[in-house]
């Protein structure tokens, strides 16, 4: 069995037992009328299953999803790769920040201006080159 697949059910497997757990941690707290009778019911049922329930959505989180469940998986989206032009940085006037020129975050804008000598901090989104 591959390890994706004993991920995905680990985590669907952890998550059920954990959420069994913390109905049954309140159906004995319920039923308690005192604070210190309904602690060994939080202590044995309601923390472990919570402690199960978040165990369960992490290995879900990370693994892909196992063919045959119905779900799809997703799919990387065109265009979410740096921009890279060689041009040299440009600016928006009054700004801190040096782009490169095709960069989204100054593409398309008409007041744009050539960087220059001016000190300024790279873009985190298209990290030009000093």
């Amino acid at each position: 069995m591959p390890t994706s697949r004993l991920l995905w059910w680990g985590g669907v497997v952890a998550a059920a037992i954990g959420a069994v757990l913390c109905v049954l941690g309140w159906y004995g707290v319920s039923g308690e009328r005192f604070a210190e009778r309904q602690i060994p019911y939080l202590a044995s049922c309601t923390v472990p299953g919570a402690a199960l329930i978040v165990a369960g959505a992490v290995l879900l989180g990370g693994a892909p999803v196992p063919r045959g469940s119905g779900a799809r998986p997703q799919e990387p989206q065109a265009g979410t790769d740096r921009p890279s032009s060689d041009a040299p940085p440009v600016r928006v006037p009054g700004g801190t920040l040096a782009h490169r020129p095709d960069c989204p975050l100054v593409a398309g804008k008409a007041d744009v201006v050539p960087a220059g000598d001016a000190a300024l901090d790279p873009c985190p989104v298209c990290e030009p080159e000093s």
